[in-house]
């Protein structure tokens, strides 16, 4: 995965931002949307796209696009940084492979010592008893 590539083919759009802020909501597109087509990216390999498509189900439209909105900002600049950071970030965490846990036995040294601290607490509670005549 190259990053350049990878932000060379985003798509950004400019749209006024929600909520409170006055008269400079109504004039300034502050808002940054972010597309991004993985279906037809070419900065991203088949194997990850598979991935990505796996791991980013519930985040992508039925045309395999991801968007993703900023409106943190008053500055349209700052909202593109961000939002570029997040879907940098994002695709970083979905193409993240765990390591796959091997069990391992239990050395046969480590039972044969807890099997003889049992019959060492057993021996001492033996002690401990009445006699029986």
């Amino acid at each position: 995965m190259e990053k350049d590539k990878l932000i060379s083919e985003l798509v950004f759009k400019a749209v006024r931002s929600s909520g409170a802020g006055g008269q400079n909501v109504n004039k300034v597109s502050s808002k940054v949307v972010l597309s991004f087509d993985l279906k037809n990216s070419n900065a991203i390999s088949n194997e990850e796209k598979i991935l990505l498509e796996t791991n980013l189900s519930s985040r992508l439209t039925n045309d395999h696009i991801l968007i993703l909105n900023c409106d943190e900002d008053r500055s349209q600049l700052k909202n593109k940084e961000i939002v570029i950071k997040r879907f940098l970030a994002i695709i970083e965490q979905r193409l993240y492979i765990p390591k796959i846990r091997k069990a391992t036995k239990i050395p046969k040294s480590i039972i044969r010592k807890r099997i003889k601290d049992k019959k060492n607490v057993s021996d001492i509670k033996k002690t401990r008893r009445k006699p029986e005549f």
